[in-house]
This record gives C-alpha cells, sequence and structure tokens, in this order.
C-alpha cells in the first residue's frame, strides 16, 4: 500500500512539473510573437530613382493592428497595416491627381528604427528603399 502511494505521489509530482514546463513554453512562445511597439511619431524617408520623399508618420496601434497618417509635401494620407513580431506591412492611400492608389510598406522594426522595401501599383518602383526613425517625445 506505501509503495502504490509513493508511485501516486511521484506520478502527480511529475504531472505537476510537465504542466509547468508546458506552460512556461507556452508564455516564451507568446513572449517572443509579441508585436514590436510603433505607436508614435516617426520621421521616414523613401529613397527611389525619383530621389527621396520625406515624410512623417503618425501612428496609433492597438496589438497587432496599426493606423495613422502621414504628413508630406505631397499632402495628408491614412495608413493602416499590421506588426507582427518585428515584422511590418502597413499601405499609404494616396489621393492624387490621376486617382488614388495605395503604396505598400514591408519591413521590420528594432527598437526606435524601421526599414524596408516600398511596393507601386504596377509595379512602378518596387523596391525603393525605406527607413523611419521614432521622434523624442
Amino acid at each position: 500500500m506505501k509503495r502504490s502511494h509513493a508511485v501516486l505521489g511521484l506520478l502527480n509530482m511529475l504531472g505537476v512539473l510537465f504542466v509547468l514546463l508546458a506552460a512556461s513554453s507556452a508564455a516564451g512562445l507568446r513572449a517572443d510573437d509579441q508585436p514590436a511597439n510603433v505607436a508614435g511619431t516617426w520621421q521616414m524617408t523613401v529613397d527611389g530613382g525619383q530621389g527621396t520623399i520625406s515624410m512623417t508618420l503618425s501612428i496609433q496601434q492597438d496589438g497587432g493592428k496599426i493606423k495613422g497618417t502621414t504628413k508630406s509635401d505631397f499632402g495628408d494620407m491614412t495608413l493602416d497595416g499590421t506588426v507582427k513580431a518585428n515584422a511590418i506591412d502597413f499601405v499609404v492611400h494616396v489621393h492624387g491627381d490621376n486617382g488614388d492608389f495605395d503604396v505598400e510598406h514591408i519591413g521590420t522594426v528594432d527598437g526606435d528604427t524601421m526599414k524596408g522595401t516600398t511596393k507601386m501599383p504596377g509595379g512602378d518602383a518596387d523596391g525603393m528603399q525605406w527607413s523611419a526613425t521614432r521622434q523624442k517625445q
């Protein structure tokens, strides 16, 4: 009888240990998947064949979803997108004289800096490089 109690006690301890290990592993995975914080005001430049475009981004963030506005010599525009871990993907909605179109920006976040590439509709200027630095509050 004592031996079966000892075995049951050992099995219970192993079960508790397994649950604790599984929970800590799952928590670790969730921490790695947390979206980078990109909320704030950013100074962004886009370098392409036609020169450099500078703009200010104002980004609001709700978990992995972002939205905001851009201000540049081309006027004010809106943006929306996502952040997954340190990967960012957002679209700037351009309202131009020749109609409306979206410009996609794909990149990575590293603290107060971001960088990546720009995709234009129809492939125009694909591969333009962009970078942004968060302004200190």
